[in-house]
């Protein structure tokens, strides 16, 4: 049997090509018969859907992956998980790579670009952390996501709330959700 896993970090990761309707689309075409797909951050190696699949996988079947940062992160981590896969006969092919062999060649060019495949993922990480590091130097510079609502607007959350309203209601008719409105209800009364 012929199983395709599409992976995405977050539901709307669509970047490069990496969306999981375009690798859905990318496994179809290729004639995958089944298709497991994750939501799920690709820094851990605990991917349920994926280990779950690893367990079903029987001698003879063969695993397809759209791009080899969606089947792992790490060198060891893959390199493991495609070893393991030998040993019990089943096939792993990396759509953007082509059919990774049993053979010592087959074992090192994977052994290769897992390697790059980490290295980009730790050089995306230093240019986020570089970024970061420069926009602190603006004075303007805030942490976390921008505030996106008026003191008015918060104010006017708030008397609904007096007002008997739940935060579920308030949040129905002003649009701000419960935790901001828990936020804002703290800091006032301080």
């Amino acid at each position: 049997m012929v199983y395709g896993y599409a992976r995405v970090s977050t539901l709307g990761q669509s970047r490069d090509g990496n969306s999981l309707e375009d690798q859905v689309n990318a496994l179809k075409e290729y004639g995958c018969q089944e298709i497991i797909t994750e939501a799920f951050s690709g820094k851990t190696m605990d991917r349920p859907r994926f280990r779950e699949l690893l367990e079903r996988l029987t001698a003879n079947d063969t695993l397809v992956v759209c791009k080899l940062d969606r089947f792992a992160r790490t060198t060891i981590e893959g390199v493991q998980t495609v070893q393991d896969l030998f040993n019990k006969g089943i096939k792993v092919h990396i759509l953007n790579m082509g059919l990774v062999e049993d053979t010592n060649v087959g074992r090192l060019i994977l052994t290769i670009m897992l390697a790059f495949a980490e290295y980009e993922r730790g050089m995306i990480v230093e240019r986020t952390q570089m970024g970061k590091a420069i926009a602190k130097q603006n004075s303007s510079f805030r942490e976390g996501r921008p505030k996106k609502y008026t003191k008015v607007q918060i104010n006017h959350a708030l008397s609904l709330l007096e007002e008997g309203l739940s935060y579920k209601e308030v949040s129905a008719i002003t649009g701000i959700s419960k935790s901001t409105i828990i936020r804002a209800r703290r800091s006032s009364k301080c």
